[in-house]
Formats: C-alpha cells, sequence, structure tokens
C-alpha cells in the first residue's frame, strides 16, 4: 500500500501539485487509521492531507481514480430479477452470471459487442432502468455491459480513453433515454417547475452514467497498461499551468477563478519582499568612521536604511485574435496588485494604439475594466491587423516623454507584424530611457522568428523576452518585477 501510496502521490508531484514530504508522511499516517476498504473514506481523507487548493482537485480526482482503480462487480442476476423482465435463464452461465461475463462479474477480455450478453434493445432497457431508478450498483454494471459491447477495446493498442469513451457513447441513445427520464419524472399538466426539476434530474443522471462509463473504461486501461503508464496519458494540467491562447471556455473559466487568490497571493509576497530588504545603498559617511579601527581599510561595509521605491510599470498590450486572451490575463493581473507599484499606465494595439488606464480608475473589478476595453479602446487605425511598428512608433511619439528611469515597460504579444516595418528603433530609445523593458510572449520559444515573428528585431533592446504561456509563468515573472 505504501508503494502504492507513493506513486500516487509522485503522479501528483508530476502534474505540479505541491505536496511536501510531511503531507506526505500525513497521508500515510492517515491510511493507518481508517478503514481502507472504504474507497470514499480513502479519498476524502488524502484529498484532506494533500491537496491544499479546490482547483486542484480534479487533477487529483483523475489521479485517484487511476492509482486506486477498483472493479466494481455489477449483480447483473439481481438487475434481471428487479421490474420488467430484461433476459431469461438461458443467457447465463451455469454461475448464474450473464453469458460473456465471469463470474466476478468483469467481462471477458477488452474486445468488443461479440463478448456482451445482452442485445441493444436489453442494454438500453437495463440503461433505462438503472437511470430511473437511480440505482449505482445497477448503472456500474450497465456501464460495464455497454463498455463491452461498443468500445472495442483491444489489449496493448496504444489508444486513449476518450476515444473509446467516444465509440461507446455514440452507440447509446442517450437523447432517448433523457426524454424518457424527463417524461417519468415530470407530473402531468403544466407545473413549469416540475418539468425543470425533471430535466434537470434527467440531465444529472445522464451525466452520471457517462462518468460511469468512463471509468469502467478507466479501469480496464489500468489493467492492461499499469497505473503509471495511464496516469501520464490522462494527466490533467492545474488551472496555472494552461495554455492561455489555447484554452477553451471551461478552461478559461477555470483561469478567472484561478486569477484572484493568485492576485492576492502575489500582492502580499511583493510587500513582504520590500518590507524586509535586508539593506540599502553604501553608506560611505558611516564606512569611513567604522574603518578608522583597522587603519582606514574599509573592512566592514555600512548601509544606509532600506527605501525601496515601488516601480512605475507600463503596458502595451497587443490585443489582435488569439493575443487577446494572454492580455487580457496580464492585465487582470497588474492591476489587481496595482497598490504595489506607484504608478501602472495600460495601452492596448492592434494596428493604432490607445490608452486604457482610465478604465481600471473608476471601478474596483479589473475585470470590468478588461470587458471594457473590448467594447471602448480605440485600436482600429487601418486595416484591423497587428502592426507593432506603427503602435510603437505611435507610443514613441505620445507618451515617451513619461518614461524614466524609474519605469518598467511591458510589452506583451507575439511579435507577429503581418511584414510590417519593426520600427525597433523605437524600442531601443524606451530601453535607453526606462528602468527596463521586458517582452512577453506568449507563443512557445520554438515558433518565434518563424514566418512573420520579428521578434528577434527587437529582442537586442529588451532586457529580457520571456516566453509566457501560463499563469504559473506570469506569476513568476511579476514576482521577479518588483
Amino acid at each position: 500500500m505504501l508503494n502504492v501510496l507513493g506513486d500516487f502521490i509522485a503522479e501528483l508531484r508530476a502534474a505540479g501539485l505541491p505536496i511536501s514530504m510531511s503531507e506526505h508522511v500525513d497521508a500515510g499516517r492517515a491510511m493507518t487509521i481508517i478503514d481502507m476498504s472504504d474507497r470514499a473514506m480513502m479519498k476524502a481523507t488524502l484529498a484532506a492531507t494533500l491537496v491544499k487548493d479546490g482547483d486542484h482537485l480534479p487533477v487529483f480526482n483523475t489521479a485517484f481514480d487511476v492509482f486506486f482503480a477498483t472493479r466494481h462487480v455489477g449483480d447483473v442476476d439481481e438487475l434481471f430479477e428487479q421490474g420488467e423482465d430484461g433476459g431469461n435463464d438461458a443467457d447465463r452461465d451455469g454461475k448464474g452470471a450473464p453469458t460473456g461475463m465471469k463470474s466476478s462479474g468483469r467481462p471477458m477480455g477488452m474486445g468488443g459487442g461479440a463478448n456482451s450478453s445482452l442485445s441493444a434493445e436489453e442494454l438500453a432497457e437495463m440503461l433505462f432502468r438503472a437511470l430511473r431508478d437511480n440505482n449505482d450498483a445497477a448503472m456500474r454494471a450497465a456501464a460495464q455491459e455497454a463498455v463491452t459491447r461498443y468500445a472495442g477495446m483491444e489489449p496493448g493498442r496504444p489508444v486513449g480513453g476518450t476515444y473509446y469513451l467516444y465509440r461507446t457513447l455514440r452507440n447509446l441513445d442517450l437523447d432517448g433515454l433523457y426524454d424518457k427520464l424527463v417524461a417519468e419524472g415530470a407530473t402531468t399538466g403544466d407545473d413549469q417547475l416540475a418539468q425543470r426539476l425533471a430535466r434537470d434530474e434527467a440531465t444529472a443522471r445522464i451525466e452520471a452514467l457517462k462518468a460511469a462509463i468512463e471509468q469502467e473504461i478507466r479501469e480496464r486501461l489500468v489493467e492492461d497498461r499499469g497505473a503509471e503508464a495511464l496516469a501520464k496519458s490522462v494527466r490533467k494540467p492545474l488551472p496555472e499551468d494552461l495554455d492561455v491562447m489555447h484554452a477553451n471556455r471551461d478552461e478559461m473559466a477555470q483561469l478567472e477563478r484561478a486569477l484572484r487568490p493568485l492576485s492576492r497571493k502575489l500582492a502580499v509576497r511583493l510587500a513582504r519582499k520590500r518590507r524586509h530588504k535586508r539593506r540599502g545603498p553604501v553608506d560611505l559617511r558611516h564606512t569611513v568612521r567604522k574603518s578608522l579601527s583597522t587603519g582606514g581599510v574599509p573592512i566592514d561595509l555600512r548601509f544606509k536604511p532600506p527605501r525601496p521605491a515601488k516601480p512605475e510599470i507600463i503596458v502595451i498590450a497587443d490585443i489582435s485574435g488569439s493575443v487577446a486572451s494572454f492580455a487580457r490575463f496580464t492585465l487582470l493581473l497588474v492591476h489587481a496588485i496595482s497598490s504595489q507599484f506607484s504608478k501602472v499606465r495600460s495601452f492596448v494595439f492592434v494596428d493604432g494604439l490607445d490608452e486604457v488606464t482610465r478604465l481600471f480608475e473608476h471601478t474596483d473589478d479589473p475585470a470590468e475594466a478588461v470587458a471594457r476595453i473590448n467594447a471602448e479602446a480605440d485600436v482600429i487605425a487601418f486595416d484591423g491587423h497587428s502592426d507593432y511598428g506603427r503602435a510603437l512608433l505611435d507610443f514613441h511619439t505620445r507618451f515617451a516623454g513619461e518614461v524614466n528611469k524609474r519605469t518598467a515597460v511591458l510589452i506583451l504579444g507575439d511579435a507577429r507584424n503581418n511584414y510590417h516595418q519593426a520600427h525597433a528603433e523605437v524600442v531601443a530609445d524606451l530601453r535607453y530611457r526606462a528602468k527596463a523593458v521586458y517582452w512577453l510572449n506568449p507563443e512557445p520559444q520554438s515558433y518565434w522568428n518563424s514566418g512573420d515573428s520579428i521578434i528577434q528585431q527587437y529582442a537586442p533592446y529588451c532586457d529580457r523576452v520571456i516566453e509566457c504561456r501560463t499563469l504559473r509563468q506570469l506569476e513568476a515573472f511579476v514576482g521577479d518585477l518588483a
């Protein structure tokens, strides 16, 4: 058991969960005082000792289902005896298990419909009765039969569980099951509340069936490939490791939820870092006085009290196309921790440039300001395609005089300039005027300088050009900035 627990925790760490050695020990100790035959109790206990962020639970759940996979024995005989007749004794072997299933309840092999003991109509009726009665054991047994009949799983075949899930679900009439559940659950008449409750309940039960089928497929894959191999193939990224530019709607919602606690944590860390700065510049007068005891040799340096200054931040962000989502999260994070900077000014562009600082000044919710940027920012000057050279030149003409040695300039974008003129001399002059110039590029570094990317023309004039595709990378950069 300790070996399995160790492998499980190693997988969680590989997925990005922060688990210390003491938490590993706590989990091991907890396992000695609970009933490990109670899978739900084991899962809750491990989650309590190992997971510190609710957004990390989906990753934990996936890994747990792999490393602690079980074979659920569906008592199919009992199912046939309940309600309507779903089969007959001729369909079962001498041990009472349906034909095609071992007496343990496990389907023989990983193959397709030839091993299933039920016809398509019988399986559909079995699924409906399991869902109608909300019977978990019956649903697991029905999921076993559905996977056996429709998934077409083959031992050793390097195919992901998603493919087998798709093959199974497309052969099940889920819409028909949903309609039958709604018809049975809703009362007669025009009671809209009853109809809505019936629809919600039917939706929940259909989702539970999908989860049972997915779990059955995962358990068979664990038997075939082993837990460690399967865990790598089904590993889900944490919200802070999602690629911002390619996140789907659900993942964008995860990122939104992760950003608020991230900004609070980062603001506290920056404030503590500034407050605990150990020393300021060398105090020449006190150092010379101290050196009198060593014959004038300044062995013991004396320092002035630290007076850490808050930097000024200027953000210049490309908000065209898919880069817009990255710019959005960067603007959100920077303005969420704006109290840690003496001044924050934001500019956005496509082929025209507009200052949007004003949109952040009149709201306590940076997300509202970012939403208004899309509607109110004047960023289209010509054809609406990114023109970094024109936008940077416009910024320099109008605002270069306000850049000083306390200013850190952040340029956000993939530097794909649609073959327009680069005007890299603008970045060179900004670097001369500013404390630092950073370029955050949301593309993988292997894509840089390909096609119309001109990042190589700007890079010599930047203090750092950073691949920044995830919230974790963004947090690391902003944490160093102040």
